[in-house]
């Protein structure tokens, strides 16, 4: 489990965003907390490998409290920024402290899921390699750079289609030949297969050969997360 800890000033912000995290496979809230001392004190406690960190706290910057964790030497600590603040400063100081998403406010349930599962994609990615080549680097930050609502999509591609591809894939667990993709949605073969080939492109998927007793192999569509 990818234990994480949600701060935000407003209890009920918090609760929601407690209750969307529990809602992703392979991820627990072990804390919240309503101040940057607060959550300072609560990482130095329960230790975390997640902070959902807002910006706007009462009585320092969020980005105040991502320094600090920095200074104090947890490198294997990840920061998904989730604030209000749209100001590129803030960006650029968010995406120079190491924060590994930018999320800002609203957004909805599906928003925070696919921020929440490229990163558990791309740490599971990390923690296999002993070393990376230039290939792994490229997969892995394919990986965060995950395909949400904003992704321009190929000509003819529509973002509800491939919510239906990828939903299916995460359904089959084993994954899922272009064929059964094609039947399970109600699209035809190529099309599918041109969704299941882009989310390879994105890093989302891979393929694997599945071989029978006859025949050529068979190509199976499964998802990295």
């Amino acid at each position: 489990m990818i234990r994480t800890v949600v701060v935000d000033d407003d209890f009920r912000v918090a609760a929601l965003h407690r209750a969307y995290t529990e809602r992703v496979p392979g991820f627990s809230v072990v804390g919240e907390a309503r101040t940057g001392e607060d959550a300072l004190a609560l990482v130095e406690r329960v230790k975390p490998d997640l902070v959902l960190l807002d910006i706007y706290l009462p009585d320092m910057s969020g980005l105040d409290v991502l320094r600090s964790l920095r200074e104090e030497g947890r490198p294997d600590l990840d920061v998904i920024a989730i604030t209000a603040a749209r100001d590129v400063q803030t960006l650029r100081s968010a995406i120079t402290g190491g924060v590994v998403h930018y999320l800002v406010k609203p957004f909805r349930f599906a928003a925070l899921e696919e921020k929440l599962q490229s990163f558990a994609a791309a740490r599971k990615r990390l923690s296999g390699l002993r070393e990376a080549d230039q290939a792994d680097v490229d997969r892995i930050f394919s990986l965060l750079r995950s395909a949400g609502p904003d992704t321009t999509l190929p000509k003819g591609m529509s973002l509800t289609t491939l919510e239906v591809v990828v939903r299916n894939l995460l359904e089959s667990g084993s994954g899922l030949t272009a064929q059964a993709v094609a039947e399970t949605t109600g699209i035809s073969r190529v099309t599918a297969r041109r969704y299941l080939d882009h989310l390879c492109e994105l890093g989302r998927a891979e393929i694997t050969l599945r071989y029978g007793s006859v025949g050529r192999p068979e190509h199976r569509y499964r998802l990295i997360s």
